[in-house]
């Protein structure tokens, strides 16, 4: 980790968007990666109340370049959730500037129905693509299962999993998109790569920690006890 390394873990409700009954109950997690150096910072899922968002990294010195958007669902990029509940997320910080939003490529077609952003408001990428900001370099790993284009973020010893995994439990495949199979080489195959001193970061507080080491994870959290697809598809269907 490099002293130009910024980051921040920021709770709706609590740390922003004070007052937001939805953001209150969803307690989403919204970050912020940056190079202090060169003054860039990313937002990963800001779906409350955008402009105080970007107030907060002014306030930082820091210059909004991009947003990573972990997966469609409004609760993390905007749209409608549920009968008359609208989260103003991507579309409204759009509106403000004009930064990329960084998506997985399976994703394009779901998140530009769920926020009404023209598809060339996205930039799609492939798994394992490197995302640059200044000097420091953010890993996208392609994580299908509680979407079709869920992604995870790789950065500086940290994983920013979304909703494909918390501290405890992961993220519900019986959404549209969703697909328990994949979530299965998800979190059976494609994160067994990740390193037990790696810090999990998930996408809401649904657990007494913010964060935890993925070592200390995996001895407690039930979906990563080893299973076979058999014994994972007859807990969470097919």
């Amino acid at each position: 980790m490099t002293e130009s390394f910024y980051f921040r873990q920021l709770l709706a409700g609590r740390d922003f968007a004070v007052g937001d009954e939805v953001a209150l109950a969803m307690r989403n997690f919204t970050y912020a990666i940056g190079d202090r150096q060169s003054g860039e910072v990313i937002l990963v899922d800001p779906a409350y109340r955008p402009a105080e968002l970007l107030a907060v990294m002014a306030e930082a010195s820091l210059n909004v370049v991009g947003v990573v958007a972990t997966h469609y669902h409004p609760d993390h990029v905007g749209g409608e959730l549920g009968q008359q509940v609208h989260i103003d997320g991507v579309a409204e910080l759009r509106e403000i500037m004009e930064v990329p939003i960084h998506v997985q490529r399976a994703e394009v077609e779901w998140i530009a129905r769920s926020t009404k952003l023209s598809a060339s408001a996205f930039m799609a990428h492939e798994d394992r693509d490197v995302l640059t900001v200044g000097d420091l370099a953010v890993t996208l790993l392609h994580t299908p299962g509680h979407t079709p284009g869920s992604q995870c973020l790789l950065v500086e010893g940290r994983l920013l999993s979304g909703d494909t995994l918390f501290i405890d439990g992961c993220g519900r495949t019986d959404f549209p998109g969703g697909d328990a199979r994949e979530m299965y080489v998800s979190l059976h195959e494609r994160l067994s790569v990740i390193e037990d001193d790696t810090e999990l970061f998930p996408g809401h507080l649904y657990s007494p920690e913010a964060s935890l080491l993925m070592g200390e994870v995996r001895a407690r959290n039930f979906v990563l006890e080893r299973k076979s697809p058999e014994q994972w598809l007859a807990m969470f269907g097919s």
